[in-house]
């Protein structure tokens, strides 16, 4: 009998702690670090070390401490949801009682199959209304396109080995979440394209992607460890194809033309070809 004043105690504090760490936990450390990057401070210690050695000419998320975070940080996302998959401390089905069954038990919403590309629908406003995108267009579709095919390489197996069931068991293909890969995906690039305009470009997309994600766990089509492994998924492979890029094809001629095609089932469709050169 004494015991229950000390459980129910540790169970509220779990839900005050716990609960806005997981809202939060999407948006990656380098990106919310970066509102300390512009102290004045911090401003004329960069002026002072930019007078005494050459200017590094590889994209800034490239070079070695940088390197590091953007890699380093959405491997430890998905560890973390391949942990979170069972657990005796706090799962999936915790976060899911959390957030879902006791909190929003009627939600549903159709926002996130189309808050998906918001990311995508903020990179062509800025590439049409800034000239300070790293890239030119023609290369964005190149790294866009690269990015998208590499995640699909690691999120489909990934699906087919983990075989986890969706929370409302739809089937069995819940780990990781496609729509929170995808929407990293661009929202990773957006902030890589604009980082030099405004912290908050970046800031912004990684919010509206964490949104995407938060919403399938609300929808009940996916567990929070899916959400943390396909925004890790996302924002992983982005980071190593602008790798690619600046090591091998910085320089390099890139052209992208669309055509139309036959699809293995018949039907009509469109097809991407880029030639590297």
């Amino acid at each position: 009998m004494t015991q229950l004043p000390t459980f129910s105690f540790l169970h509220r504090l779990r839900h005050v702690v716990i609960i806005p760490y997981l809202w939060f936990a999407l948006l990656p450390a380098s990106v919310l670090a970066q509102g300390t990057s512009d102290s004045p401070a911090t401003t004329v210690l960069a002026d002072t070390i930019q007078q005494q050695k050459p200017e590094d000419p590889r994209d800034p998320f490239l070079r070695k401490g940088n390197l590091r975070r953007g890699l380093i940080m959405p491997a430890a996302f998905i560890g973390t949801g391949l942990l979170m998959i069972n657990n005796g401390i706090y799962d999936r089905h915790d976060v899911r009682y959390d957030l879902r069954t006791k909190t929003f038990p009627n939600f549903k919403t159709d926002v996130d199959d189309y808050l998906i590309f918001a990311p995508a629908a903020g990179l062509v406003v800025f590439d049409i209304l800034s000239s300070q995108n790293r890239h030119n267009v023609t290369r964005q579709v190149g790294l866009l396109a690269a990015s998208g095919a590499l995640a699909s390489g690691i999120l489909w197996p990934m699906k087919k080995i983990t075989n986890v069931s969706r929370p409302n068991e739809a089937n069995s293909y819940s780990f990781p979440s496609g729509h929170t890969t995808y929407a990293f995906v661009v929202a990773t690039m957006v902030s890589r394209e604009f980082r030099g305009k405004s912290k908050w470009i970046g800031i912004a997309s990684y919010t509206a992607a964490s949104a995407t994600g938060m919403m399938r766990v609300l929808n009940d089509a996916h567990w929070f460890s899916d959400v943390l492994a396909g925004a890790g998924v996302g924002i992983l492979t982005t980071n190593l194809v602008y790798l690619a890029n600046d090591r091998w094809f910085k320089d390099k001629g890139l052209n992208t033309m669309f055509m139309p095609t036959v699809l293995p089932t018949g039907k009509p469709g469109l097809g991407m070809v880029i030639h590297l050169k």
